[in-house]
């Protein structure tokens, strides 16, 4: 399938749209503000040693001094020696042995700055790749523990031949678990011309200066998002197209080939509705061109996804009714899971379906869509229940959590108590504060709605109660206060 890659810069958000056949299939968000330093790496210039906290604090271009301590020395393990005996061997010399002040060392943030605390540093230099990490300083080829035994041996192998006489540490992580050789060997070459650019710079930048930074997502797209279907990249932004350009033509040739600056009038993505489409993306009910619909529910455990026919009556019987639903529903699922960026644990609850070959047809429709997803996702077959169960790796924060945070009124239930129950809660409260304190006055904070029902229906318990407690009950409007919300004041 061919597909359109769309991206709307702004200098305080980039936004970037896969589109598919005019559909909307991915959308991708990075805030300018939001994005941290972590794996940043700078050529430090050491400020200060603390040998009585085995530490040392780095000045790298910040408000504030970083923070290195003795545990985060790098020092290449000896033959035979391996990594952690390295790093215990190295945490027995003293800092102050190791480091000076006004040295000139090459670091690596490891956690970014939190209030009056500076950025965390270590020497060991890692750097990203789409399905690598790349150890420079070391030799040493891993594969990520996530990845079944079995086939780990036989990944490091392919690695090994991969990697050849050049050396240099290598991590494969969980998404290069069934990547091709070429891909792994692009990853390689990528990894070693940035890490050759980050040599080349600490020799000629001064100290506290940015060596690297990690990808930002306008380069992130040539690296990982484009692909032989990718028909061309269109960008709003001609500063931006120009360093697009540049970083393409460096590290990925092929892809800077489909780059095209959009001069048009219209907004970018006005194209095709993609501001509508992110709308639907953040809503529970999903339409389906046949009258049916989906309901999304995003927990924190896992998302469920419920079928419903809706007003699809178009087929000649029931039982095709629903496997048309289905087979539809099987279609939007794999886009909305894309879309919204749903990972973890899905359980998708179809219609129930009689004949086995609409169960097995429905399974594979599903199959074939997750199979195009860049995601790495297993789906299981039908439970006892008529569930289907599936995982999907996490990789970034989901759309909702992105764009959205929880309702300060519903504190992220989705649902409020009801006026007369609020009203209730109220009577039992003054009730409670009444045996406790004696004041000349109990005042009543609500929201307009509440305080209405006081005024109105529940105007005769109110002045039953106050009868009861002896005392009078004022009330106060606050248009500020959500419908849950109350202040009983003693006055």
């Amino acid at each position: 399938m061919q597909e359109d890659i769309l991206i709307n810069w702004s200098p305080q958000e980039t936004r970037v749209a896969v589109v598919e056949s005019g559909v909307l299939q991915e959308l991708h968000v990075e805030r300018t503000l939001e994005r941290g330093l972590v794996g940043n790496v700078y050529l430090g210039k050491v400020a200060r040693v603390l040998p009585g906290m085995q530490s040392a604090f780095i000045d790298i271009g910040l408000e504030r001094a970083a923070f290195l301590h003795v545990a985060d020395v790098w020092h290449a393990p000896l033959e035979g020696e391996t990594i952690s005996a390295a790093r215990s061997a190295a945490m027995q010399i003293p800092i102050e042995k190791q480091v000076f002040e006004g040295q000139s060392l090459m670091v690596q943030v490891i956690k970014d700055p939190i209030g009056t605390k500076g950025a965390r540093l270590s020497t060991q230099i890692s750097i990203a790749g789409r399905m690598l990490v790349f150890l420079p300083q070391d030799d040493h080829l891993g594969v990520s523990q996530k990845i079944p035994s079995e086939q780990r041996n036989e990944l490091r192998r392919r690695l090994q031949v991969l990697v050849g006489e050049q050396g240099g540490g290598f991590i494969l992580r969980t998404n290069g678990e069934d990547a091709t050789d070429q891909e792994l060997a692009d990853d390689i070459a990528y990894l070693r011309k940035a890490w050759a650019r980050i040599r080349a710079a600490a020799t000629r930048l001064p100290a506290t200066s940015l060596l690297h930074q990690d990808l930002s997502l306008l380069q992130r797209v040539l690296r990982d998002l484009t692909t032989e279907f990718t028909q061309c990249i269109k960008v709003d932004s001609l500063e931006q197209f120009a360093v697009m350009q540049a970083f393409g033509h460096e590290f990925m040739p092929a892809a800077a080939q489909k780059l095209v600056h959009y001069k048009g009038e219209r907004p970018i993505f006005d194209l095709y509705a993609i501001d509508e489409e992110i709308a639907k993306a953040l809503g529970r009910r999903v339409d389906l061109k046949s009258g049916g619909y989906l309901i999304v529910d995003q927990t924190e455990a896992l998302t469920t996804v419920d079928v419903n026919t809706g007003g699809f009556v178009g087929a000649r019987n029931f039982d095709d009714t629903i496997f048309k639903t289905n087979l539809e529903a099987a279609q939007a699922i794999a886009r909305q899971l894309r879309l919204r960026n749903l990972g973890g644990i899905i359980i998708v609850d179809f219609i129930d379906m009689t004949p086995d070959e609409h169960r097995e047809a429905v399974l594979a429709e599903i199959r074939k869509q997750l199979a195009r997803d860049r995601v790495k996702t297993m789906c299981g077959g039908f439970s006892q229940l008529g569930l289907v169960e599936m995982t999907r790796k996490r990789t970034r924060e989901s759309l909702a959590h992105v764009l959205c945070e929880a309702c300060p009124l519903c504190q992220g239930k989705g649902i409020v108590k009801t006026a007369r129950s609020v009203a209730y809660d109220i009577f039992r409260e003054i009730l409670r504060e009444a045996r406790q304190f004696n004041p000349r006055e109990f005042r009543v904070v609500a929201s307009p709605k509440v305080i209405e029902l006081f005024l109105d229906e529940e105007s005769q318990h109110l002045a039953g109660l106050s009868e009861f407690i002896g005392k009078p009950v004022s009330l106060q409007s606050e248009s500020a206060m959500g419908q849950e919300q109350y202040d009983i004041v003693l006055l």
